[in-house]
């Protein structure tokens, strides 16, 4: 129910957040999913590629780019690595 609950917040503060589109949603989602799959961890840690499949997103530009934005939107906190090796922290607020 935990999960319900963080998409139904998320759905209701992006109401009216014009920028937010649909690519930003699905990832959201998609990170509700790995969380849920994991354990209800958090942070999530995660290769891009692992949400990118979930979230049926190709480019790793494009997924990249709206983990930024929604770290900087305030929606989430993403800590991502450099390291090819390492995974990405992602916390959800």
């Amino acid at each position: 129910m935990e999960s319900l609950k963080l998409l139904s917040v998320f759905f209701e503060s992006i109401e009216k957040d014009f920028r937010i589109g649909s690519t930003h949603i699905a990832i959201f989602a998609a990170l509700v999913q790995f969380w849920m799959e994991k354990g209800m961890v958090n942070p999530i840690q995660a290769y891009s590629i692992e949400i990118q499949k979930i979230a049926k997103i190709m480019s790793p530009k494009t997924y990249h780019k709206c983990m930024r934005e929604l770290h900087e939107y305030g929606y989430l906190f993403y800590v991502p690595t450099k390291n090819k090796n390492r995974r990405s922290s992602i916390y959800f607020i």
